[in-house]
Parts: C-alpha cells; sequence; structure tokens
C-alpha cells in the first residue's frame, strides 16, 4: 500500500524545520513533502535530520506557482496540506509590504484552491476516497491586533491586525474559513503566540539577542522595552498542529499559547543571565551592559497573550515547556551551533 502524501509547506523554515523532522519521524507511514522557496529564511541545513528518511522529500519551489503546485498533489496524489510558508517578519512588512500580500494571500489562496479542484467533486461534496483529506493552515495571534493590560485572545476575538503582515495572514485565515463554509472543505486553523526555540533567523529577538551579546554589538531593544509577548517553544507548537491535523473539528480554529508572557526587557535579562554563567565575559562584566534602546517600530502592539484553554480541553494538548526550561535549552542550541562553526 502507497504512504499517504501530505504537503508541508514552508518547511525549511524555522517552525516548518522543527515540524518535518518531527513528523517525518513519528509518521513513517507518510510521505512528506517539503515544498519550499528557499527564501532568505530558509535554509535546508536545519533539515539535515532528513537526509537519510526514506519518507521524506524536499521540492524547490513557489507556493504562488499554480502549475507546480497542481504537479505535486496529481504526482503524489497529496492527501493532507499543513501550511507553514508564509513572510513572517513585522518589520520586512513594514518596509516591503508587497510580498507578503503575495506570499500569505496568493499562496494561501494557490493551495487551497487546488487542493480543492482535487478532493471536491462540488460544493459540499468530496470525492470517493478524499473523505479525510484536511488542510491546516497555520497563523499568527498578530491578527487579533493589541491587547490591554490584562485579558487574553480567544479563538471569537475580532480581528484587529495592526500590520501589513498580521493584515495579510488575517486576509488567508478568512480564505481559508470561506473555502469551508462555501465548498465545505476540511479545514483547520491555529494562531500561535510567539515561538522560540532552535533554528530560528538569526533576525527574530531572541537569536538577535544571542548573537549580538557573544560577538560584543550592542542589543537593540525597542522603545522602553515593556512590549509584552506569551511565549511558545517552537517543539510545543508542532506537537499542538500534529493534534490538531489529526484530531482537530472541520472548520475550527484553534489557538496554541504557551501561558508565558513576558517582556523584551524580561528576556534580554534571562538571555543574558545564562551567557554570563555559560559563557562569562573575559572582563567579567555582563552582556545586559550591551542593552541600547532604539526608536519603537511603527504600529508595534503592547501586548499578545493567548487563552489555549480549547486546545486543552477539546484536544488534550499542554506545553511540556515554561519559559525558564525553553530559553535554556535554546540559549544551548546556539552555542552548541557556534561552538561547531569555530571548529
Amino acid at each position: 500500500m502507497s504512504k499517504r502524501a501530505v504537503l508541508v509547506t514552508g518547511g525549511a523554515g524555522f517552525i516548518g524545520a522543527n515540524f518535518v523532522p518531527y513528523f517525518a519521524e513519528k509518521y513513517k507511514e507518510y510521505l512528506v513533502i517539503n515544498l519550499d522557496k528557499l527564501t532568505y529564511a530558509g535554509n535546508l541545513d536545519n533539515l539535515s535530520e532528513c537526509a537519510q528518511m526514506s519518507n521524506y522529500v524536499f521540492v524547490k519551489g513557489d507556493i504562488c506557482d499554480r502549475s507546480l503546485v497542481e504537479k505535486l498533489f496529481e504526482e503524489y496524489d497529496i492527501r493532507g496540506v499543513i501550511h507553514f510558508a508564509a513572510e513572517s517578519h513585522v518589520d520586512n512588512s513594514i518596509s516591503g509590504p508587497q510580498a507578503f500580500i503575495e506570499t500569505n494571500i496568493l499562496g494561501t489562496f494557490t493551495l487551497i484552491d487546488v487542493a480543492r479542484n482535487c478532493w471536491m467533486e462540488a460544493p459540499h461534496q468530496v470525492k470517493k476516497g478524499y473523505e479525510d483529506a484536511r488542510f491546516h493552515h497555520i497563523s499568527t495571534d498578530e491578527v487579533y491586533g493589541a491587547l490591554g493590560e490584562t485579558g487574553f485572545f480567544t479563538e471569537t476575538t475580532p480581528y484587529d491586525p495592526s500590520s501589513p503582515y498580521s493584515a495579510s495572514k488575517a486576509s488567508s485565515d478568512l480564505l481559508v474559513k470561506a473555502y469551508h463554509r462555501t465548498y465545505g472543505m476540511n479545514v483547520t486553523i491555529s494562531n500561535c503566540s510567539n515561538n522560540y526555540g532552535p533554528k530560528q533567523h538569526p533576525e527574530k529577538l531572541i537569536p538577535k539577542i544571542i548573537s549580538n551579546a557573544l560577538s560584543g554589538k550592542n542589543i537593540p531593544i525597542y522603545g522602553d522595552g515593556k512590549n509584552v509577548r506569551d511565549w511558545l517553544y517552537v517543539l510545543d507548537h508542532c506537537k499542538a498542529i500534529d493534534l490538531i491535523f489529526h484530531k482537530g473539528q472541520s472548520g475550527e480554529t484553534y489557538n496554541i499559547g504557551g501561558h508565558n508572557e513576558r517582556n523584551n526587557l524580561q528576556i534580554v535579562d534571562a538571555i543574558c543571565a545564562i551567557l554570563d554563567k555559560k559563557m562569562p565575559k573575559s572582563d567579567g562584566s555582563s552582556y545586559r551592559d550591551l542593552v541600547v534602546f532604539v526608536k519603537d517600530r511603527p504600529g508595534h502592539d503592547r501586548r499578545y497573550a493567548i487563552d489555549a484553554s480549547k486546545l486543552s480541553s477539546e484536544l488534550g494538548w499542554k506545553a511540556d515547556e515554561n519559559f525558564d526550561s525553553g530559553i535554556i535549552k535554546t540559549v544551548e542550541w546556539y552555542l552548541e551551533k557556534l561552538a561547531k562553526a569555530a571548529a
């Protein structure tokens, strides 16, 4: 019997490159096809664990390339899509929004429309044999806008995006929801809080703090450093996606959060404390001395926090890491990577 083919988009990006090895290792009965454009944010070195896996295929390509996506669906008879591929850096969306509109909106449309043609006979009529084919769309808590000092985002929080990035993700979420309502497609959506962990691109906050500290550069913190995010360890996110893809209810959205609210000052303090201990500076000073405050970015939301109780109560998910354990694992991974690079 041939393996069930699952298309993972953006599997060479940060979260995808943590998810793909985990998923391909766990489900040997699946053929995992990783479609990635390999933009600046994609890195095949982060998928070295997959090199010897017989149930893994890498395809370089763009999710906006309809003929390529159609060819993959036809060639592999794809029965599941787990859609990570996205432009995701808020600062880049402010300076160059077009790529975000193209990839996040048009790319999502291309994928789900090709899936519809392959899986559906007509609206609300699934082709025989494709009853279990599912499209899972990965999104962000940023679609909800900003919170005040208290409260949490739930799955029913109205959308109120602040940046071109979050607006493009909100648009893609709505497209996926519409394909469920109009065509009866089997879809699920997850909106997650800030991820951290191994393999993250150096432009993001936590890797940037680590690399700047170790190279003796200033560590830039926006505004007063008191913007609050709920931090989720990347492997906990991967496990949640696995659960939703297999057991989530069609048409439903699930919020994924770590219940680990920290402001940027607390993040930088935690990382510097770990580095002071594991890689002390020769002059005895703390890495904290490198922190500098820079002009805040436009439209910078003050606080995000997620209520993940629906995911916990309905599907039994819970995070294995809290921030204190996860940040140590993360810093150790980067230290090991740097040591290998220097060897």
